[in-house]
């Protein structure tokens, strides 16, 4: 896999006064990480845009500061403007190529499962993500799960199905479930009796038992006053 570089230089501007940095195609960002003193930097807008595209956060990249010794870091928060999109700030992470960190990957389907050529099926998502622990060197970018055996219903794929590096330790359970088909529930309509007819059956059931009662005696009246 191609490697991934950047250059960036220290930068002096800082708060508010990055807008001016934006105008002149310049983006800060900022590298930090453990043991590692945190420094404000800046870069080259598009040629930052080209690695965020490409990189994403779990491709490690080479950025080389000024004349300094050239870093390993990944990309690990991006700032963008909620209406252009624009990039407005980015933190690098550095680490050692020599020491294990622990990463989410994202898991990726491919191909298209058999199970699926028939109505009335859907695909299950149990985890989007998987939790693992290994040498930057060989941080995957993403983790591909073929689906393409999935061909009876209910038939799933698990943790402990998924084949990776053996340096690669994953922090999932192994009966986690990963993917399966199964089929689309569909409820039982239960037919209800209309509401106005519901009222004229009470309306009509009322008036024969009115019609049933005895009349009322009328009561004398007394003498005229």
């Amino acid at each position: 896999m191609e490697e991934l570089m950047l250059q960036a230089t220290h930068r002096q501007v800082l708060g508010k006064k990055t807008r001016f940095l934006r105008r002149q195609g310049l983006t800060p960002a900022h590298l930090y990480g453990h043991d590692v003193k945190s420094v404000a930097l800046q870069c080259d807008t598009d040629k930052l845009k080209n690695l965020v595209a490409h990189a994403g956060r779990t491709r490690l990249v080479t950025l080389e500061v000024d004349d300094e010794k050239a870093r390993s870091v990944f990309v690990r928060e991006i700032q963008r403007d909620a209406i252009s999109q624009e990039l407005l700030h980015v933190d690098f992470y550095q680490v050692k190529r020599t020491e294990k960190i622990a990463f989410d990957v994202p898991i990726v389907l491919v191909g298209e499962a058999p199970a699926m050529k028939f109505k009335g099926r859907m695909i299950i998502h149990g985890l989007n993500s998987l939790s693992i622990e290994c040498l930057p060197t060989i941080v995957p970018p993403q983790i591909e799960v073929d689906i393409t055996h999935l061909e009876d219903i209910e038939q799933a794929i698990h943790v402990k199905d998924i084949v990776l590096d053996p340096e690669i330790t994953v922090h999932e359970d192994p009966e986690q479930l990963v993917v399966k088909v199964s089929e689309v529930a569909v409820k039982e309509e239960v037919e209800a009796a209309p509401v106005v007819e519901e009222a004229e059956a009470v309306a009509e059931e009322a008036a024969e038992v009115k019609a049933e009662a005895p009349a009322e005696e009328e009561k004398p009246k007394g003498p005229a006053e």
